[in-house]
């Protein structure tokens, strides 16, 4: 058995371009390890726990093949709830896009292509132009699958992929470059040999020279692997008793903030309440910079913001509540968020918000708008890719058609 699981490990950590080179045995068992289906298929994964921004590139990818006319369907394996595909499916309820949500992936995309079919892709790759099915007439297929995306699919060798993105978390690349259990790893660094597109995100978060020597370690492994770099951008707030709201971010500033998660990575959520009101003043290009480096700038004068907005940047004070990953709010969650608004309040003096991930509304927004006492905000964030050394968001759309089209 132990030799059975080094061969497919093997197997796993392997190019699709250099598994001609593997040994007979290794060939024969892949037909049993991969399961086709009838259309191409996206995997977005990560070799690390948590905070690499797979489900918010879902939803990137997702609503690219939307705009080309490409109606995908999402899988996911509805893990602790399922709060990425609630959340997936309250952000692309107006789209063409469907989610399966299920542990056993095979069965619900069976389950979903016997209910929807699948279509031929035809014109929509090759074209430039967006194909909206939904405008061009009644006798198009609207309903049908045309791509499946994996969501966290990297680790689910029993199903085919044509192509493989894989998202690294720039806070915390490689964990403490150590396999679970002992670290974060899920797999040994080789696995980027199986990538097609790598993507380093919270790339804002991090320095340029941080960046670059992610960036010298993939290339040391896959020389050729096209690098990509992305972060969250905030949008806006919503209440929680009112989720169609769209609040402004500066609504929040000069306030106290009491952030409450349970995500895989609660410090990106913390920084990235500092950087929401710093950028909520900057232009689009100044936005590019990323807030380290704005930072710097700002230390060093070289960016210029009124003065009556830097003596009101940001909030007032933010603290934290970190719960574990997939965590669901309970009633003692509740009261201990109260203890902690109290201390907070007598301390400044003014009222607290209380700050959410969509991840954590989405896994149980009940309890959450069952409080009166205090105000619960949530904080609406999506992915983008940011322009980094000639990479740019079409540069990754590009690859991505490209890839689909060598499929």
């Amino acid at each position: 058995m132990e030799k059975l699981r080094a061969t497919v490990a093997q197997i796993a950590a392997t190019a699709d371009k250099r598994l001609p080179e593997l040994p007979v045995l290794h060939r024969s068992l892949l037909p049993f390890l991969s399961l086709a289906f009838p259309v191409p298929v996206i995997s977005v994964g990560n070799l690390t726990w948590g905070g690499n921004g797979k489900t918010p590139m879902v939803e990137f990818i997702a609503r690219y093949l939307d705009e080309l006319g490409i109606p995908p369907l999402i899988l996911s394996r509805g893990y602790a709830g399922g709060d990425e595909a609630k959340m997936l499916q309250r952000h692309l309820s107006k789209t063409s896009v469907k989610i399966g949500v299920g542990a056993n992936r095979s069965a619900a995309a069976a389950e979903m292509f016997e209910r929807y079919g699948c279509m031929e892709l035809g014109s929509a790759l090759y074209s430039d132009a967006p194909l909206s099915p939904f405008k061009s007439g009644p006798h198009l297929r609207t309903e049908m699958i045309g791509i499946v995306i994996l969501d966290d699919g990297m680790q689910h060798w029993s199903l085919f992929r044509n192509v493989e993105v894989v998202m690294i978390n720039g806070l915390s690349p490689w964990g403490n470059n150590h396999l679970i259990p002992r670290g974060s790893l899920r797999e040994p660094l080789v696995a980027l040999c199986r990538a097609d597109i790598g993507v380093i995100h919270h790339a804002d978060l991090v320095s340029s020279t941080r960046l670059k020597n992610i960036v010298s370690t993939v290339q040391k492994i896959h020389p050729s692997l096209p690098i990509f770099f992305s972060r969250l951008s905030p949008m806006f707030l919503f209440e929680v008793k009112n989720p169609h709201s769209k609040l402004p971010l500066a609504l929040a500033i000069n306030m106290v903030i009491l952030c409450v998660s349970a995500i895989g990575f609660p410090d990106a959520f913390i920084r990235g309440i500092e950087e929401v009101f710093i950028y909520a003043f900057l232009d689009a290009n100044t936005r590019s910079l990323s807030f380290v480096e704005l930072e710097y700038s700002l230390a060093l004068g070289l960016l210029c913001i009124s003065s009556h907005i830097t003596d009101e940047l940001g909030p007032m004070h933010v603290d934290r509540l970190d719960f574990s990953d997939h965590h669901s709010i309970e009633l003692n969650d509740i009261n201990l968020i109260r203890n902690i608004l109290t201390r907070l309040q007598i301390r400044f003096g003014v009222e607290v918000i209380v700050l959410v991930t969509e991840k954590d509304y989405d896994r149980d927004p009940n309890i959450l708008r069952e409080v009166d006492d205090f105000q619960i905000m949530v904080l609406c964030s999506s992915l983008q890719i940011m322009p980094f050394e000639d990479r740019t968001e079409e540069d990754f759309r590009m690859n991505l058609k490209k890839l689909l089209l060598s499929t």
